[in-house]
């Protein structure tokens, strides 16, 4: 079995009612662990690399990596760039063989945020690949992106809607007020 896109473990999560974890990649210790452990529960699983672990080990050593990992597990496993910083960064990954990328164009405003996701989206698709983006922007600190409380900026459903009909992303990562539900 080769890698998959998350859309496939999707559809089918959502049909038979599971979760799919997925989680960052930095070396084989983590690689090993996160599929030994999925292998051990016979669930699919998605391993994400970001960028600044992309420049530690290098896409052509974690695409091996993952490679024998999916020779030795026999279990679905997605290969996903979590918040890709550029288009250039996106394309790298899907040319080395991610088969989903996240785009976080979040840092831009709305128009420029659709561009990049939509330059993106066309590129991926024509080769297969799966296209999560970014809207809204959550206060704290992931990877290279550092976002303060004074510019974290909740999304706007009627923006999330006409985003992704003009981006054709295949999903969307939102920043939600986090507060509790009242009745």
């Amino acid at each position: 079995m080769g890698l998959v896109t998350t859309k496939e473990m999707f559809e089918k999560s959502m049909k038979d009612h599971f979760a799919v974890g997925a989680f960052n990649i930095n070396n084989m210790e983590f690689i090993q662990a996160i599929v030994d452990a999925a292998k051990d529960e016979n669930s699919p699983v998605i391993l994400q690399a970001s960028s600044s672990a992309i420049k530690y080990a290098r896409i052509n050593y974690l695409m091996k990596m993952v490679e024998a990992a999916v020779e030795e597990s026999n279990i679905p496993i997605a290969l996903h760039l979590d918040h890709g910083p550029d288009f250039e960064t996106c394309k790298m990954c899907i040319d080395a063989g991610f088969t989903s990328v996240m785009i976080d164009g979040s840092k831009y405003d709305f128009e420029e945020n659709i561009a990049l996701t939509k330059k993106v989206v066309d590129y991926a698709h024509e080769r297969g690949v799966v296209v999560e983006a970014e809207l809204g922007k959550l206060a704290g600190i992931e990877d290279e992106v550092n976002v303060s409380a004074s510019d974290a900026m909740f999304t706007d459903p009627n923006q999330a809607k006409e985003f992704v009909e003009k981006t054709g992303c295949d999903s969307l990562a939102i920043a939600i007020r986090n507060k509790p539900w009242s009745v």
